[in-house]
């Protein structure tokens, strides 16, 4: 059984995706891409994936993409359980706010914020940053007492929200200490989430590696 995953080890919803797949043990055949050599744009690839994003995963024919989905179809494949994503329709509804909060949410103003400077030489936008600070003081709010962003638990979406947050916190350098919430999770998930270093942190310091390259400039 030969399940590939075209990624990019910088991007954060590929290392969600990685994260998943660790938390679960399933092992995935890595297939990079170099976006800048256009590789993701090949006749080929576009079969697969006619938007031409990473990650993609092709598991024996059948092709999905956005991380998220990628990350809840790995579990609903291959999980052994049911921990990393609860068949209860309140549990479920939960983690799922938590993943849609993510795509749309806090990995969005990141980007907002974050990409124009990183690729575009913009300078910093105060009124931006603002956005990231409210959308983490939302995640504190949801997190309140628990360990984990739904729960008592680890699910997938602490996995898809940690390689956010690490990215918003290590790459772009917002300071996640007044939210304590926030600051307490983020430490438990980087010590309880199977792989953490091999699946999140290597690819986070060579994205980082990247985007200091590219705001010296």
């Amino acid at each position: 059984m030969t399940i590939d995953l075209y990624y990019q080890p910088g991007s954060a919803p590929c290392r969600a995706v990685l994260l998943t797949a660790k938390a679960l043990g399933v092992q995935l055949n890595l297939k990079l891409l170099d976006l800048m050599k256009s590789e993701h744009l090949t006749p080929e690839f576009l079969k697969l994936n006619p938007q031409h994003t990473i990650p993609t995963l092709v598991d024996q024919g059948f092709a999905i993409w956005e991380s998220r989905a990628i990350c809840t179809y790995l579990i609903s494949a291959y999980g052994k359980d049911d921990s990393l994503y609860p068949k209860d329709p309140k549990k479920r509804a939960v983690v799922d706010q938590r993943l849609f909060f993510d795509i749309g949410t806090l990995y969005a103003r990141f980007a907002d914020y974050f990409y124009p400077q990183m690729f575009g030489g913009a300078p910093a936008d105060s009124a931006k940053l603002d956005k990231i600070k409210e959308a983490f003081k939302f995640l504190d709010t949801f997190i309140g007492g628990n360990d984990y962003v739904a729960g008592s638990t680890l699910t997938v979406a602490d996995l898809s929200l940690v390689a956010t947050a690490s990215t918003i916190i290590e790459v772009a350098g917002v300071d996640v200490s007044p939210y304590k919430n926030v600051a307490r999770w983020y430490g438990k998930v980087k010590a309880t989430a199977p792989g953490y270093k091999e699946a999140n942190e290597t690819g986070l310091n060579q994205f980082k590696g990247w985007a200091d390259s590219l705001l010296k400039k």
